[in-house]
Protein backbone atom coordinates (compact mmCIF):
# COMPACT_ATOMS: atom_id res chain seq x y z
CA UNK A 1 0.00 0.00 0.00
CA UNK A 2 1.01 3.33 -0.59
CA UNK A 3 0.15 6.65 1.17
CA UNK A 4 -1.46 8.72 -1.31
CA UNK A 5 -1.63 12.49 -0.60
CA UNK A 6 -2.10 14.30 -4.33
CA UNK A 7 -5.34 15.56 -2.59
CA UNK A 8 -3.81 17.87 -0.54
CA UNK A 9 -2.21 19.99 -3.30
CA UNK A 10 -5.20 22.14 -4.35
CA UNK A 11 -5.88 23.05 -0.35
CA UNK A 12 -2.07 24.82 0.40
CA UNK A 13 -1.92 28.66 0.76
CA UNK A 14 -6.19 28.53 0.51
CA UNK A 15 -7.48 29.94 3.46
CA UNK A 16 -10.06 28.37 5.74
CA UNK A 17 -13.15 29.66 7.92
CA UNK A 18 -12.09 30.62 10.62
CA UNK A 19 -12.94 29.37 14.22
CA UNK A 20 -14.55 31.34 17.12
CA UNK A 21 -16.04 29.75 20.13
CA UNK A 22 -18.86 31.44 21.59
CA UNK A 23 -18.65 33.12 24.90
CA UNK A 24 -15.51 35.25 26.18
CA UNK A 25 -12.93 34.08 28.28
CA UNK A 26 -13.97 32.96 31.84
CA UNK A 27 -11.85 32.88 34.76
CA UNK A 28 -13.29 29.55 35.24
CA UNK A 29 -11.82 28.65 31.88
CA UNK A 30 -8.65 29.71 32.96
CA UNK A 31 -8.35 27.35 36.35
CA UNK A 32 -9.68 24.49 34.30
CA UNK A 33 -7.31 24.71 32.04
CA UNK A 34 -4.18 24.68 34.41
CA UNK A 35 -5.73 21.97 36.45
CA UNK A 36 -5.99 19.91 33.49
CA UNK A 37 -2.57 20.93 32.10
CA UNK A 38 -1.26 20.08 35.70
CA UNK A 39 0.33 23.51 36.36
CA UNK A 40 0.16 24.54 39.49
CA UNK A 41 0.79 28.23 39.07
CA UNK A 42 -1.44 30.04 41.74
CA UNK A 43 -1.10 33.12 39.11
CA UNK A 44 -3.39 31.38 37.08
CA UNK A 45 -6.20 30.43 39.53
CA UNK A 46 -5.75 31.54 42.91
CA UNK A 47 -7.44 35.52 42.74
CA UNK A 48 -5.77 36.55 46.46
CA UNK A 49 -1.81 35.48 45.10
CA UNK A 50 -2.67 36.60 41.01
CA UNK A 51 -4.35 40.53 43.12
CA UNK A 52 -0.19 40.96 44.44
CA UNK A 53 0.50 40.42 40.72
CA UNK A 54 1.92 42.96 38.55
CA UNK A 55 -1.87 42.27 36.24
CA UNK A 56 -3.92 42.65 39.43
CA UNK A 57 -5.49 39.74 38.89
CA UNK A 58 -5.91 36.22 37.20
CA UNK A 59 -4.14 36.03 33.84
CA UNK A 60 -4.27 33.21 31.69
CA UNK A 61 -1.16 31.47 30.74
CA UNK A 62 0.56 31.54 27.01
CA UNK A 63 -0.04 28.03 26.60
CA UNK A 64 -4.18 28.78 26.84
CA UNK A 65 -3.87 30.79 23.85
CA UNK A 66 -4.41 27.17 22.15
CA UNK A 67 -7.72 26.61 23.99
CA UNK A 68 -9.11 29.27 22.64
CA UNK A 69 -9.45 27.56 19.36
CA UNK A 70 -12.21 25.32 18.25
CA UNK A 71 -9.88 22.44 17.01
CA UNK A 72 -6.48 23.62 18.67
CA UNK A 73 -4.67 23.64 15.61
CA UNK A 74 -5.22 20.83 14.03
CA UNK A 75 -7.92 21.95 11.40
CA UNK A 76 -5.81 23.83 9.04
CA UNK A 77 -3.05 20.64 8.99
CA UNK A 78 -5.50 18.16 8.11
CA UNK A 79 -6.97 19.41 5.03
CA UNK A 80 -7.56 16.96 1.83
CA UNK A 81 -8.31 13.68 1.79
CA UNK A 82 -5.67 10.81 2.31
CA UNK A 83 -7.94 7.23 1.96
CA UNK A 84 -7.35 5.04 5.17
CA UNK A 85 -5.41 7.40 7.40
CA UNK A 86 -6.04 8.29 10.56
CA UNK A 87 -3.49 11.75 12.77
CA UNK A 88 -1.79 11.86 15.55
CA UNK A 89 0.26 15.43 16.37
CA UNK A 90 4.32 15.66 15.28
CA UNK A 91 4.89 19.11 16.49
CA UNK A 92 3.82 22.83 17.18
CA UNK A 93 5.71 26.03 16.71
CA UNK A 94 4.40 29.59 18.43
CA UNK A 95 5.50 32.84 17.97
CA UNK A 96 3.79 35.01 20.90
CA UNK A 97 2.93 38.60 19.99
CA UNK A 98 2.67 40.18 23.23
CA UNK A 99 -1.10 40.59 24.21
CA UNK A 100 -1.93 38.38 27.01
CA UNK A 101 -5.47 36.79 27.18
CA UNK A 102 -7.53 37.62 30.18
CA UNK A 103 -10.91 37.10 31.34
CA UNK A 104 -13.48 38.53 28.90
CA UNK A 105 -10.95 38.23 25.77
CA UNK A 106 -13.20 36.63 22.75
CA UNK A 107 -10.63 35.42 20.37
CA UNK A 108 -11.00 34.51 16.41
CA UNK A 109 -8.66 32.08 15.02
CA UNK A 110 -7.81 32.56 10.82
CA UNK A 111 -6.38 29.03 9.43
CA UNK A 112 -4.29 28.55 6.33
CA UNK A 113 -3.21 24.97 5.26
CA UNK A 114 0.98 25.60 4.86
CA UNK A 115 2.93 22.88 3.38
CA UNK A 116 3.11 18.79 3.70
CA UNK A 117 5.78 16.31 2.71
CA UNK A 118 5.90 12.15 3.09
CA UNK A 119 8.55 10.37 4.00
CA UNK A 120 9.30 6.93 5.47
CA UNK A 121 8.52 6.63 8.84
CA UNK A 122 8.89 3.08 11.45
CA UNK A 123 5.29 3.73 12.71
CA UNK A 124 3.83 2.94 9.68
CA UNK A 125 6.31 3.23 6.20
CA UNK A 126 4.93 6.30 3.96
CA UNK A 127 3.87 9.11 6.51
CA UNK A 128 2.86 12.72 5.79
CA UNK A 129 3.79 15.24 7.65
CA UNK A 130 1.72 17.64 7.20
CA UNK A 131 1.88 21.77 8.66
CA UNK A 132 -1.07 24.28 9.09
CA UNK A 133 -1.14 27.93 10.64
CA UNK A 134 -3.63 29.41 13.09
CA UNK A 135 -3.53 32.72 13.99
CA UNK A 136 -4.82 33.88 17.01
CA UNK A 137 -6.35 37.79 17.20
CA UNK A 138 -8.60 39.11 20.22
CA UNK A 139 -11.46 41.56 19.56
CA UNK A 140 -9.25 44.45 19.70
CA UNK A 141 -8.18 43.46 16.46
CA UNK A 142 -4.12 42.25 18.40
CA UNK A 143 -2.27 39.55 17.26
CA UNK A 144 -1.93 37.24 19.98
CA UNK A 145 -0.45 34.26 18.79
CA UNK A 146 0.67 32.48 15.76
CA UNK A 147 0.88 28.84 16.09
CA UNK A 148 2.08 26.71 13.06
CA UNK A 149 1.27 22.47 13.51
CA UNK A 150 2.25 19.76 12.72
CA UNK A 151 -0.11 16.56 12.18
CA UNK A 152 1.17 12.95 11.45
CA UNK A 153 -1.47 11.20 8.76
CA UNK A 154 -0.38 7.68 8.08
CA UNK A 155 -2.52 4.57 6.97
CA UNK A 156 -4.05 2.79 10.06
CA UNK A 157 -3.41 -0.50 8.74
CA UNK A 158 0.48 -0.11 8.22
CA UNK A 159 0.84 1.06 12.21
CA UNK A 160 -1.08 -2.03 12.98
CA UNK A 161 1.17 -4.46 11.11
CA UNK A 162 4.34 -2.83 12.60
CA UNK A 163 2.96 -2.47 16.17
CA UNK A 164 5.94 0.11 17.16
CA UNK A 165 4.29 0.55 20.33
CA UNK A 166 3.52 -2.40 21.66
CA UNK A 167 4.94 -3.37 24.41
CA UNK A 168 4.65 -5.17 28.31
CA UNK A 169 1.63 -2.83 29.22
CA UNK A 170 1.10 -0.20 31.86
CA UNK A 171 4.25 -0.07 34.42
CA UNK A 172 3.47 -0.95 37.72
CA UNK A 173 4.63 2.08 40.48
CA UNK A 174 5.39 1.23 43.79
CA UNK A 175 4.40 3.84 47.15
CA UNK A 176 8.07 4.41 47.10
CA UNK A 177 8.43 5.77 43.26
CA UNK A 178 5.16 7.59 43.57
CA UNK A 179 6.58 9.21 46.61
CA UNK A 180 9.92 10.22 44.28
CA UNK A 181 7.71 11.44 41.72
CA UNK A 182 5.59 13.89 44.72
CA UNK A 183 9.05 15.01 45.68
CA UNK A 184 9.84 16.27 41.76
CA UNK A 185 6.36 17.74 41.56
CA UNK A 186 7.08 19.73 45.03
CA UNK A 187 10.74 20.97 43.71
CA UNK A 188 8.57 22.35 40.84
CA UNK A 189 6.28 24.05 42.86
CA UNK A 190 8.91 25.88 45.51
CA UNK A 191 10.45 27.43 42.43
CA UNK A 192 7.20 29.26 41.81
CA UNK A 193 6.57 30.10 45.02
CA UNK A 194 10.25 31.22 46.16
CA UNK A 195 10.08 33.98 43.02
CA UNK A 196 6.77 34.85 43.93
CA UNK A 197 6.05 38.20 42.10
CA UNK A 198 9.78 39.53 41.78
CA UNK A 199 11.42 39.65 38.46
CA UNK A 200 14.08 36.92 37.35
CA UNK A 201 16.28 39.33 35.59
CA UNK A 202 18.41 38.25 32.44
CA UNK A 203 21.46 39.70 34.30
CA UNK A 204 21.06 36.46 36.94
CA UNK A 205 20.49 33.92 34.63
CA UNK A 206 24.01 31.83 33.37
CA UNK A 207 24.06 29.82 30.01
CA UNK A 208 24.70 26.36 31.09
CA UNK A 209 21.93 27.21 34.25
CA UNK A 210 19.17 24.06 34.76
CA UNK A 211 15.20 24.58 35.63
CA UNK A 212 13.97 23.12 38.76
CA UNK A 213 12.82 19.55 36.69
CA UNK A 214 9.12 18.07 37.05
CA UNK A 215 6.89 15.64 36.26
CA UNK A 216 3.82 14.79 35.29
CA UNK A 217 1.42 11.31 36.31
CA UNK A 218 1.37 8.50 35.97
CA UNK A 219 -1.08 9.50 33.36
CA UNK A 220 -4.42 7.51 33.07
CA UNK A 221 -7.56 7.69 31.42
CA UNK A 222 -9.19 10.08 33.77
CA UNK A 223 -6.35 12.45 33.82
CA UNK A 224 -6.07 12.60 29.98
CA UNK A 225 -9.78 13.30 30.29
CA UNK A 226 -9.63 16.20 32.38
CA UNK A 227 -6.91 17.44 30.16
CA UNK A 228 -9.57 16.96 26.93
CA UNK A 229 -12.56 18.56 28.62
CA UNK A 230 -10.07 21.59 29.65
CA UNK A 231 -10.35 22.98 25.92
CA UNK A 232 -13.47 24.71 26.04
CA UNK A 233 -14.34 23.31 22.19
CA UNK A 234 -15.65 20.24 23.48
CA UNK A 235 -18.51 21.63 25.56
CA UNK A 236 -21.53 20.71 23.80
CA UNK A 237 -23.00 23.97 22.27
CA UNK A 238 -19.70 25.99 22.91
CA UNK A 239 -18.52 26.65 18.79
CA UNK A 240 -20.25 30.46 16.69
CA UNK A 241 -17.82 28.29 14.11
CA UNK A 242 -16.80 25.15 14.30
CA UNK A 243 -13.41 23.33 13.43
CA UNK A 244 -14.21 22.59 9.91
CA UNK A 245 -17.33 22.12 7.18
CA UNK A 246 -15.83 18.90 5.92
CA UNK A 247 -16.74 15.44 7.91
CA UNK A 248 -13.82 13.13 9.13
CA UNK A 249 -14.85 10.44 6.58
CA UNK A 250 -14.06 13.45 3.74
CA UNK A 251 -10.69 13.97 5.23
CA UNK A 252 -10.05 9.73 4.29
CA UNK A 253 -10.37 8.69 8.46
CA UNK A 254 -11.21 5.01 8.35
CA UNK A 255 -14.99 4.36 8.90
CA UNK A 256 -14.84 3.01 12.50
CA UNK A 257 -12.94 6.62 13.41
CA UNK A 258 -14.59 9.01 11.34
CA UNK A 259 -17.67 9.89 13.32
CA UNK A 260 -19.33 13.21 13.42
CA UNK A 261 -16.58 14.56 15.73
CA UNK A 262 -17.06 18.81 15.50
CA UNK A 263 -20.34 18.36 13.36
CA UNK A 264 -22.24 21.22 14.86
CA UNK A 265 -26.07 19.62 13.28
CA UNK A 266 -25.47 16.42 14.44
CA UNK A 267 -24.71 18.29 17.92
CA UNK A 268 -28.35 19.53 17.89
CA UNK A 269 -29.61 15.70 17.71
CA UNK A 270 -27.09 14.23 19.64
CA UNK A 271 -24.05 15.79 21.26
CA UNK A 272 -22.79 13.13 22.45
CA UNK A 273 -21.25 11.96 18.88
CA UNK A 274 -20.05 14.98 18.53
CA UNK A 275 -17.38 15.87 21.62
CA UNK A 276 -14.64 13.48 20.84
CA UNK A 277 -14.61 11.56 23.87
CA UNK A 278 -17.14 8.84 22.87
CA UNK A 279 -17.05 8.59 19.59
CA UNK A 280 -14.99 9.93 16.05
CA UNK A 281 -11.37 10.52 15.62
CA UNK A 282 -10.47 11.45 19.30
CA UNK A 283 -11.93 9.00 21.02
CA UNK A 284 -8.65 6.63 20.94
CA UNK A 285 -6.90 9.07 23.47
CA UNK A 286 -9.66 7.48 26.28
CA UNK A 287 -10.54 3.53 24.48
CA UNK A 288 -8.12 1.48 24.71
CA UNK A 289 -9.75 -0.56 22.49
CA UNK A 290 -9.87 2.44 19.67
CA UNK A 291 -6.19 3.47 20.60
CA UNK A 292 -5.24 -0.43 19.17
CA UNK A 293 -7.00 0.06 16.37
CA UNK A 294 -4.95 2.87 15.22
CA UNK A 295 -1.51 1.62 16.41
CA UNK A 296 -1.23 2.98 19.82
CA UNK A 297 -0.55 0.43 22.24
CA UNK A 298 -3.10 2.12 25.38
CA UNK A 299 -4.95 4.98 26.11
CA UNK A 300 -2.67 8.22 24.89
CA UNK A 301 -2.74 11.85 25.28
CA UNK A 302 -3.07 14.45 23.26
CA UNK A 303 -0.34 16.20 21.20
CA UNK A 304 -1.47 20.22 21.74
CA UNK A 305 -1.26 19.45 25.46
CA UNK A 306 2.36 18.54 25.52
CA UNK A 307 2.94 21.70 23.42
CA UNK A 308 1.38 23.12 26.77
CA UNK A 309 3.53 21.17 28.72
CA UNK A 310 6.66 22.78 27.16
CA UNK A 311 5.46 26.12 27.66
CA UNK A 312 4.18 26.55 30.67
CA UNK A 313 7.39 24.50 32.02
CA UNK A 314 9.94 27.73 30.64
CA UNK A 315 7.07 30.19 31.80
CA UNK A 316 6.97 28.94 35.29
CA UNK A 317 10.69 29.42 35.50
CA UNK A 318 10.57 32.74 34.06
CA UNK A 319 7.69 34.15 36.71
CA UNK A 320 5.49 36.52 36.07
CA UNK A 321 7.59 39.13 34.48
CA UNK A 322 8.87 36.92 31.94
CA UNK A 323 7.62 36.55 28.37
CA UNK A 324 7.19 33.56 26.26
CA UNK A 325 8.41 34.72 22.33
CA UNK A 326 9.16 32.10 20.59
CA UNK A 327 8.68 28.07 21.20
CA UNK A 328 9.04 24.93 18.83
CA UNK A 329 8.34 21.53 19.86
CA UNK A 330 8.43 18.28 18.23
CA UNK A 331 6.57 15.31 19.47
CA UNK A 332 8.21 11.90 19.34
CA UNK A 333 6.43 9.17 21.53
CA UNK A 334 3.08 9.54 22.91
CA UNK A 335 2.28 9.77 26.82
CA UNK A 336 0.88 6.38 27.70
CA UNK A 337 -1.21 5.75 30.59
CA UNK A 338 0.90 4.19 33.15
CA UNK A 339 3.86 6.36 32.03
CA UNK A 340 4.89 9.36 33.97
CA UNK A 341 6.52 12.60 31.97
CA UNK A 342 9.77 13.51 33.02
CA UNK A 343 10.07 17.27 32.11
CA UNK A 344 13.85 18.91 32.24
CA UNK A 345 15.56 21.87 30.74
CA UNK A 346 18.53 24.64 30.43
CA UNK A 347 19.63 27.49 29.29
CA UNK A 348 21.60 27.55 26.06
CA UNK A 349 22.06 31.10 24.75
CA UNK A 350 21.59 34.59 26.42
CA UNK A 351 21.82 37.76 24.20
CA UNK A 352 20.33 41.09 23.51
CA UNK A 353 18.45 41.83 20.18
CA UNK A 354 17.23 45.42 18.50
CA UNK A 355 15.29 46.96 20.42
CA UNK A 356 17.30 46.09 23.60
CA UNK A 357 15.42 42.62 23.97
CA UNK A 358 16.74 40.69 26.39
CA UNK A 359 16.47 36.99 25.58
CA UNK A 360 17.15 33.40 26.81
CA UNK A 361 16.93 30.24 25.37
CA UNK A 362 15.69 27.37 26.85
CA UNK A 363 16.60 23.83 25.68
CA UNK A 364 13.52 21.63 27.04
CA UNK A 365 13.33 17.42 26.97
CA UNK A 366 10.37 15.29 27.81
CA UNK A 367 11.30 11.70 28.65
CA UNK A 368 9.39 8.96 30.30
CA UNK A 369 10.38 6.66 32.95
CA UNK A 370 12.15 4.26 30.78
CA UNK A 371 14.26 6.96 29.36
CA UNK A 372 12.32 7.00 25.68
CA UNK A 373 11.97 10.95 24.55
CA UNK A 374 8.55 11.88 24.29
CA UNK A 375 9.97 15.59 23.11
CA UNK A 376 11.99 18.37 22.47
CA UNK A 377 12.07 21.84 21.84
CA UNK A 378 13.06 25.34 22.37
CA UNK A 379 12.01 28.17 23.91
CA UNK A 380 12.90 31.63 24.05
CA UNK A 381 11.64 34.07 26.47
CA UNK A 382 12.54 37.35 27.07
CA UNK A 383 13.36 38.94 30.81
CA UNK A 384 13.67 42.10 31.99
CA UNK A 385 16.99 43.96 32.72
CA UNK A 386 18.07 46.08 35.10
Amino acid sequence: MSLDASDLDRHMGVPMEPGELKEPVAVNDIRRWVQGMHYPNPLHYDEEWAAQSRFGAIIAPQSFTVATDTSHGCSPAQVGKIPNSHLIFGGDEWWFFGPRIQAGDHMVCHRMPYDYKVTETKFAGETCFQRGDTLYINQRGERVAMQRSTSIRYQVKEAKEKALFDGPGEPEWSDERLMELEEIKLGFIRQIQELGHAPRSWESVEVGEELAPTVLGPHSLASFTTEWRAYPMTTWGAMAKGPTTVRAEELGYTKEMAGFEGDRKMERVNPELTDGAYYGPSRGHLQPRWARHVGMARGYGYGASMGAWVIDFVAAWAGEWGFITHSNAQYRNPAFTGDATFIRGSVTDKRTERRRRHLVTVAVELTNQDDAVMAKATVDVELPAS
